[in-house]
């Protein structure tokens, strides 16, 4: 009797059942909704009503009290009844494989470990069930179950969007919707119909929609016109059994006994050598691709032989003629309004009956990603107007909104950051740090990992570069900024990222005890700081703390202790702003961002909080008046690296005395117009770059002394009319930026000096029209990047003493993107 009165007990076998069945008879309902009245099975209707009742069961048990015996009693009663009401639904439903398979799927997960010997009892078990025989193989049961679920259900691992059937002539098919993908699936046809194309990638983050698209492909009449049966989907997976995977393609491609491989490299060569006697059209799909080494081993030729990859990771992808890869977009908002109507209504529109506001707000949340729409509709699935207002509030705030959501997006996300070692782990989740969907400049993130990570500048961008590739955050950069990067000036390379990606750093970041955290972040902008901060133990183990508010007075801030802290990121919209007085306990502070996206410059205030930081290496400043910044002298004692972008307050400025800095970088400064004197009283600086500051008339003539640079950057000064002829005295000079400056009228004669220089970029100067002879004696320039005109001199001074240099004529380019920085 005791667990009839315990209706928690009795919720949690419940709530099993739920997690197994809802997708499923979810998935038939609403496919069964897309035929005709007449042909719809009442069924499936009324057990999917059956397991919404059972959910809302399940929620109403967690809030009874052990001690409640009526309410116990009650809902047991009405859970045993759900139970009793499921097992009688799956009595009518037909034996499809599909049920069996997904549901011997969570019990292998469960109970037999994939490399465990009970494998083979549980296949068996499973394969019984359907009237047929296993092998004597396990790995050869394994792969057999895999293409079984793979040719029903397409996508066992990692669901992306929507997905649709397709018939082989196998026996299975099942009806699906495809939404958005119209433009894609020709893209790619397009792609597979190229006789000069025999391999194509498709590429996005986890749950933008990979799987679906291939799937569409093989449903598609076209592709099925061309290729006949001759198509092969294999899902390849984190840890493919390759062997397995060869056997598959043999039987599928080639047909007819199949030989007795001895390996992987066996039974490869023998694939191979097959198709290059045959000759038909043939596609294979593979999709869940993760590492190069799996890709190598599965890739084949063939005349009319035809391969299509997916992955999250561009970089294993081959590159030569024969490859094409092609970056998959994110759902525009209708196809992504369809999609979350599917999924939380049942048909591709909002319901008459539907807060059509609330329903597009909640939408938007998902960035028009696959899985997140699917999921989080699916999670409103059948609630009330508060609980969408809820799930509003709480994804404006990138808080997950369910368990459901964050198991089956954030978990499903998850797997790809679990590739990556512990170090490139660590870096992705300092992600959350920043702002979504905001272009940051890379160097910050970069700062980050020199400063408190302790890698090295070359292994950061390298995590960079890997980041991106994978599809954790995207890269942009301005045009014409190539050839800085090349020398290591990335002021203007700029990351960001998609909302979803952005949370899934933040929530795998902040686990654990708030105190004790690596990471204090707050998720989203709010006008306060969150009042769980001033609940806490005041003294914080945080090692980077990111902060995003409105305006901040002196007295809004909590009584904090941050002696741990490395790194702070103070995010805010405000046109005046103090700094947090907890600023005086960072003692080990070595990177300090100050970044106002508001729309006007604003002031900052509380600057004596600054004395103690005596640890900090790199500053940045944004949308700020810098003046009363820059004279906090004892703070920027130590400082190797200074960016200031869209800031003002620079004239008379001392700040920049016998500084130990090695970069320097002013951006989009619009009331400089003459630099002072002692800017260039900076003996270390390696870097030095002043761009788009728009009043700049003239340079110190005392830049020379800047003689350690190795990059100098003066790009888009248009009222520049000159450089100083003491230029010739940066002998270390290598990367010289003067693109842009259309005041120019010539170059000193002193640029001659400059023995070291190995590229210069000079597009776009337009009223520059002869070099100096002195240029003769450039003789380790490698390149220069000019207009046709100044391109012609270059190229005689090639003939006569430059035999290495490059010219590359470039057309006039002028772009706005800078106003969205």
């Amino acid at each position: 009797m005791m667990q009839i009165f315990n209706c928690k007990t009795l919720s949690v076998r419940a709530a099993a059942q739920l997690k197994i069945l809802t997708p499923l008879i979810q998935e038939l309902y609403v496919s069964d909704l897309n035929l005709p009245k007449d042909k719809q099975n009442p069924i499936f209707h009324e057990f999917y009503d059956t397991l919404v009742r059972g959910a809302e069961l399940v929620k109403k048990c967690e809030n009874i009290g052990t001690f409640n015996l009526l309410f116990n009693y009650r809902y047991a009663m009405q859970i045993l009844k759900f139970e009793k009401d499921v097992n009688g639904f799956l009595g009518l439903i037909p034996a499809h494989i599909m049920l069996d398979t997904r549901a011997v799927l969570e019990e292998l997960k469960t109970n037999y470990p994939p490399e465990s010997a009970d494998i083979s009892r549980g296949l068996n078990d499973f394969i019984f069930k359907q009237g047929s025989m296993l092998t004597n193989d396990p790995s050869q049961n394994t792969m057999m179950l895999q293409q079984m679920v793979l040719e029903d259900l397409f996508d066992s691992n990692d669901i992306e969007g929507d997905s649709a059937s397709y018939d082989h002539g196998n026996g299975y098919g099942k009806s699906h919707i495809f939404v958005g993908l119209e433009k894609s699936t020709g893209d790619l046809k397009e792609l597979l119909f190229n006789n000069e194309v025999s391999v194509v990638g498709v590429q996005c983050m986890g749950g933008g929609g990979k799987t679906t698209l291939a799937l569409a492909l093989c449903n598609d009449t076209q592709i099925k016109g061309y290729f006949g049966n001759n198509i092969c989907f294999i899902t390849v997976s984190q840890s493919p059994n390759l062997k397995g995977i060869l056997e598959i393609m043999w039987e599928k491609i080639v047909g007819g006994k199949k030989p007795e491989f001895q390996n992987v490299e066996d039974a490869h060569i023998q694939l191979q050598q097959q198709l290059s006697r045959q000759s038909m059209p043939t596609l294979v799909i593979l999709d869940d691709v993760w590492t190069r080494v799996s890709l190598e081993k599965l890739l084949l030729e063939g005349p009319g032989y035809k391969t299509l990859i997916t992955t999250r990771d561009s970089s294993i992808i081959p590159r030569n003629f024969s490859v094409r890869l092609y970056q998959l977009p994110l759902l525009d908002q209708e196809d992504a309004l369809s999609l979350f109507c599917f999924w939380a209504f049942g048909q591709t529109s909002i319901p008459c009956t539907a807060d059509a506001n609330l329903v597009k707000e909640v939408q938007a949340e998902c960035k028009g990603l696959p899985l997140a729409l699917k999921v989080i509709a699916s999670s409103l699935h059948g609630e009330p107007p508060v609980v969408w207002e809820i799930a509003k509030n709480k994804l404006s705030k990138g808080e997950p909104i369910s368990d459901y959501h964050k198991e089956g997006l954030y978990k499903c996300l998850e797997t790809s950051i679990e590739l990556l070692d512990d170090v490139v782990r660590e870096c992705f989740l300092d992600l959350g740090s920043f702002p979504e969907d905001t272009k940051i400049c890379a160097d910050a993130l970069l700062d980050i990992w020199v400063y408190v990570r302790n890698l090295e500048w070359q292994d950061a961008f390298v995590i960079l570069l890997e980041l991106a590739s994978r599809n954790l955050l995207n890269l942009t950069s301005n045009p014409g900024s190539g050839a800085a990067i090349s020398h290591g000036s990335i002021s203007e390379l700029y990351f960001s990222q998609h909302d979803v990606m952005r949370d899934l750093a933040s929530y795998l970041g902040c686990q654990g005890d708030l105190v004790h955290r690596k990471r204090l972040l707050m998720p989203r902008k709010e006008l306060n700081l969150p009042g769980s901060w001033a609940l806490c133990d005041p003294q914080f183990d945080a090692q980077i703390a990111s902060i995003n508010t409105g305006p901040m007075g002196e007295n809004q801030w909590y009584d904090m202790n941050l002696p741990e802290a490395e790194a702070l990121i103070l995010l805010f919209t405000a046109s005046e702003y103090y700094l947090p007085p907890f600023l005086k306990s960072m003692k080990k502070l070595k990177f300090l961002m100050v970044y106002n996206y508001g729309t006007k410059r604003a002031t900052v205030k509380g600057l004596e909080t600054l004395s103690s930081l005596t640890q900090l290496k790199s500053v940045r400043l944004e949308k700020v008046i810098a003046t009363a910044v820059l004279k906090q002298r004892k703070a920027l004692q130590n400082l190797e690296k200074l960016s200031l972008s869209l800031c003002e307050g620079f004239k008379n400025s001392s700040a920049f005395n016998n500084t130990k800095l090695h970069d320097f970088n002013m951006d989009h400064c619009s009331d400089l117009e003459e630099l002072p004197p002692n800017i260039c009283y900076m003996p270390s600086a390696h870097m030095w770059s002043i761009t788009n500051c728009h009043q700049v008339q003239k340079l110190p003539y005392d830049l020379g002394n800047l003689s350690s640079l190795r990059v100098l950057r003066l790009s888009a000064l248009p009222g520049l009319k000159e450089l100083p002829s003491s230029i010739g005295n940066l002998g270390w000079l290598e990367y010289l930026d003067i693109s842009v400056c259309v005041g120019l009228k010539e170059l000193p004669e002193e640029i001659g000096q400059l023995k070291n220089l190995s590229e210069l970029d000079m597009r776009e100067c337009s009223r520059l029209k002869r070099l100096p002879r002195s240029v003769l004696g450039l003789t380790s320039l490698k390149h220069v990047i000019c207009d046709e005109k100044i391109g012609k001199q270059w190229l005689k001074a090639k003939g006569i003493s430059i035999p290495e240099l490059r010219v590359e004529i470039v057309e006039v380019q002028f772009s706005l993107d800078w106003l969205d920085h």
